[in-house]
């Protein structure tokens, strides 16, 4: 697995470097893009990290520039990495038709079905792939991991720490599609990456891996009632129901008149810092 990464920019952000990134990727068979966020620290000093998993249509530039967590982050002392969504410039039949599956709807999941199996293989990219790249390059612990995502994110976030939790030490998420076998956005991106069984797809269902075996620590889940998605696509109910069977510790709050934008991200980013920090001390 290659580890050389090349530069596209960097710049000095509160004492700390705003790096942006790419790298050929072994998973996706593509060029994929990946941003770090390294704080000031101590020569020699290993730090913990936290990654950001971004929602449809996002690249890895979209937190990094609207979330406004670089201050947080030196002051906590936390990397923070961003990544793309999908891989890009395949040109694969359809991937571009809509914006809710192919190009920047990876959804975190190892596909299946031709022709997404060769290429979209984002899972493996991101428990794999991607923290070698990073711990070999960056001053990152490997044992100091956090994991966090918005909306698709979300999702990602937490189907990866339930699936891998001695990989992480702390899971948090913003808005998550909580039980994609359920709803239309996952049901069209399961269905297209996971072919039609749908017992495959629940490898890929938070709420259905949360009522199964429970992640080692609390999780944090932030929601605005507001969400112009939150009856149709998110289903939050779905991970308390979960977590009633498993006994899984959930931190669920809900937030009157947020949406699912990054102002609702903003709001809370700060919290979701602090308790990643706080666990990966």
């Amino acid at each position: 697995m290659t580890t050389a990464i090349t530069t596209r920019s960097a710049q000095r952000c509160f004492g700390g470097t705003q790096g942006f990134y790419a790298h050929a990727s072994v998973s996706t068979g593509t060029e994929m893009r990946f941003a770090v966020y390294v704080p000031p620290h101590a020569a020699g000093a290993k730090l913990p990290a936290l990654y950001y998993l971004a929602g449809l249509t996002c690249t890895e530039e979209t937190f990094a520039i609207k979330a406004g967590a670089q201050r947080l982050a030196a002051e906590l002392g936390l990397v923070l990495v961003t990544l793309d969504t999908s891989p890009r410039g395949l040109d694969l039949p359809g991937d571009s038709a809509s914006w809710d599956f192919g190009v920047g709807a990876g959804f975190y999941v190892d596909a299946t079905e031709a022709p997404w199996a060769r290429n979209y293989r984002m899972y493996s990219y991101v428990v794999d792939e991607l923290p070698a790249v990073i711990e070999a390059n960056f001053p990152v612990s490997p044992e100091r991991r956090g994991i966090t995502g918005h909306s698709m994110g979300g999702h990602g976030a937490l189907v990866i720490a339930l699936r891998n939790p001695g990989r992480y030490r702390a899971v948090s998420a913003f808005a998550p599609i909580a039980n994609p076998m359920a709803v239309p956005w996952g049901e069209k991106a399961f269905g297209g990456y996971l072919g039609a069984d749908r017992a495959g797809w629940e490898a890929y269902d938070a709420s259905v891996l949360m009522a199964r075996t429970a992640f080692p620590g609390e999780i944090l889940v932030d929601q605005g009632e507001a969400d112009q998605f939150l009856a149709t696509q998110l289903r939050p109910d779905a991970l308390e129901r979960a977590a009633a069977v498993s006994g899984q510790k959930l931190r669920l709050r809900r937030h009157d008149g947020y949406d699912h934008s990054y102002w609702f991200i903003e709001t809370f980013v700060g919290d979701h810092l602090a308790w990643h920090a706080e666990r990966l001390r």
